[in-house]
């Protein structure tokens, strides 16, 4: 990081970069590593959906799909979920296209009407009701809560999974925070995946919570392993069963990333009491999700086992993506210091940690040059990241050939900004 370097030096390292620069503002790149979107390939293998039902809409037990009913989903959908979740059937309710649909609507129907009827509504509680979201994390949880209130508390993740000692902390000191949110496999944007006593202090956690704490697991990358032996997660149901706090765990998950990100099934898992409760209030505004589209997955997928094996496809698509990623990463900053970032075995995301201060300076010059980024600070609540260090790659739906461009403008950015910042202030960091 410079460091040993003459003032002189690091003014021709920066006109060095400086001259990379220039290049690439007149190479007119228009590339976005924005969002975590699978490619044009990857959707492509789940084409076979259009003619799977090859006019048959009837279920096992005989109902048409095609007519009204099913509240919760066909039990053929329910059972899929049931396999991926870690569930029973009966804990699993299968929705329409979007995950995120259904954690917004047990949020708002917790805050509203409880999550285990009407005097546990969270509105009723005195006191300011509170958040917790683990950092760098996921903005479109946060905006869930933002939206209701709720005010929003940071904590670390880290190899293994969280600060579990803050988070236990937390709760049983503050009786106004309501839930955690956590992506525990492939966090999204680190990659990191919740070790077995991690999970278990999760099992735990509502002992020491205030009344009605919630648990929301977002299991969103359950299958999407880039490797042939992917890390396994314990199953938190399982644990939460053992130490009778079933109650407190609610679970999602969605082929979004498995067959089509507009046109998939999403699921919902709980205990039969949170279910009750919330499908009470789920039938006041819809009759039923789509059960043509989840026999079609059904008839598709078949399995658990017919996941994994289309998942495999996946990984053959997205795990060159990731190497070449690292390999420009390694190639052009590892010698430097002037970065760190994480090596997921699986999910749709880098984490990349700039100096402190510096993540804004690098999106905006990625930008300028034509590389546009997710922005600093999205990874953080109400989009402020207060070290300025994080960065999200998302490296799925770009061509190997994108990425092959993008990259070096990233990684001349990220020590251009450094560069810079050393000669305003003799130091990287500030």
């Amino acid at each position: 990081m410079f460091d040993g370097l003459t003032r002189e030096a690091v003014v021709a390292r920066e006109r060095e970069l400086a001259a990379r620069f220039e290049a690439q503002l007149e190479a007119g790149l228009a590339l976005d590593l924005t969002r975590g979107k699978p490619g044009p390939e990857q959707v492509a293998l789940s084409d076979g959906l259009d003619d799977v039902l090859g006019g048959d809409y009837r279920l096992d037990d005989g109902t048409d799909v095609r007519n009204y009913g099913g509240l919760t989903g066909i039990p053929e959908a329910r059972r899929l979920g049931a396999e991926l979740l870690g569930v029973r059937p009966d804990e699993v309710i299968a929705g329409g296209n979007s995950s995120l649909t259904l954690m917004y609507e047990y949020v708002l129907n917790a805050w509203l009407n409880g999550p285990l009827g009407e005097e546990t509504a969270w509105r009723r509680e005195p006191g300011p009701l509170k958040f917790l979201c683990l950092v760098p994390g996921y903005d479109r949880h946060f905006r869930i809560t933002e939206s209701l209130g709720f005010e929003l508390v940071n904590v670390r993740i880290g190899d293994g999974g969280p600060d579990m000692d803050r988070i236990e902390a937390l709760v049983a000191g503050d009786p106004g925070i309501k839930g955690i949110w956590c992506v525990p496999k492939y966090s999204n944007p680190t990659g990191h995946v919740y070790s077995d006593e991690v999970v278990e202090r999760f099992a735990r956690l509502a002992r020491r919570a205030g009344p009605h704490f919630r648990i929301l697991w977002d299991n969103a990358y359950a299958v999407h392993d880039l490797d042939d032996d992917p890390p396994v997660l314990a199953n938190v149901m399982d644990r939460c069963r053992a130490a009778g706090t079933e109650d407190s765990v609610v679970l999602f998950a969605s082929t979004s990333k498995i067959t089509r990100a507009g046109a998939g099934v999403s699921f919902a898992a709980a205990s039969p009491a949170n279910l009750a409760a919330f499908t009470k209030h789920l039938g006041v505004q819809t009759i039923g999700p789509d059960k043509v589209n989840q026999l079609r997955h059904v008839r598709f997928l078949r399995d658990a086992g017919g996941v994994r094996a289309l998942m495999r496809r996946h990984a053959a698509i997205v795990r060159p993506k990731f190497e070449l990623v690292r390999r420009h990463l390694e190639d052009g900053l590892g010698a430097e210091g002037l970065g760190s970032w994480t090596n997921p075995r699986g999910g749709y995301f880098l984490s990349f940690e700039t100096p402190p201060g510096l993540a804004s300076r690098v999106v905006a010059l990625a930008a300028k040059a034509g590389v546009k980024l997710t922005p600093a600070g999205a990874t953080f609540p109400c989009g402020r990241d207060p070290d300025d260090t994080n960065i999200r790659i998302a490296p799925t739906y770009p061509s190997l050939d994108e990425i092959d461009r993008a990259m070096p403008v990233f990684v001349n950015a990220a020590a251009l900004a450094a560069a810079r910042r050393w000669l305003e202030s003799g130091t990287v960091s500030v």
